[in-house]
């Protein structure tokens, strides 16, 4: 079964990372990169502060340690235990891959790209709680995703449990908060109440 699994799991690798151009080797090199997206996070930063003030603090600590988190579980409880090979590094495919600069550590599972961007995803969509930005942060969370089966570093199986991974971090600290939220009285994620408010 599992045997089974790897090998479907290759064919949609080497399928995903063959359709793969100039421009798109450029586009995803960036889009996997750590700094591309540091306007984004500024922008939600501004955005999250002008909607709950000095509660901010809280709320990026929250998403600190979901990204944390993330990155070090990813790395000790799924990379080095299960030890799977990146496909770059993978003797059997190698030849066949499509690598955008280089390969990075030896081992793909679980993607740590995943496991961060999804955490800070679903956090975000539990806070903001509007349609169109769970729409756009879950794309971004995709996206970036996607492009580390794009630059040859993981499969789709990398991929997706690490997007659960992730996911069930975000969701599970953000439960976290909302339970201390109650306790302390509504002062960590409840917006302040604006000062023109109807009681």
């Amino acid at each position: 079964m599992m045997e089974h699994l790897a090998k479907i799991d290759t064919q949609l690798f080497l399928f995903l990372n063959g359709l793969n151009s100039s421009f798109w080797d450029v586009a995803m090199w960036h889009i996997s990169g750590k700094y591309t997206w540091i306007p984004l996070y500024l922008l939600i930063i501004f955005f999250v502060a002008k909607r709950h003030c000095w509660q901010t603090i809280g709320i990026l600590l929250a998403i600190a340690l979901v990204v944390v988190l993330a990155d070090q579980l990813s790395v000790h409880l799924f990379k080095n235990v299960f030890e799977r090979l990146r496909p770059c590094h993978n003797p059997d495919i190698k030849e066949l891959v499509h690598v955008v600069k280089r390969c990075g550590g030896k081992y793909g599972f679980v993607s740590s790209h995943a496991a961060n961007s999804f955490g800070v995803a679903v956090f975000l969509v539990c806070l903001i709680r509007k349609r169109w930005f769970s729409i756009g942060i879950l794309f971004w969370a995709l996206l970036v995703s996607y492009s580390r089966i794009y630059i040859g570093v993981h499969y789709p199986g990398d991929i997706l449990v690490g997007a659960a991974l992730g996911s069930a971090i975000g969701f599970g600290i953000w439960k976290l908060l909302e339970y201390i939220d109650r306790k302390t009285g509504n002062r960590i994620i409840k917006p302040p109440q604006s000062k023109h408010a109807v009681h």
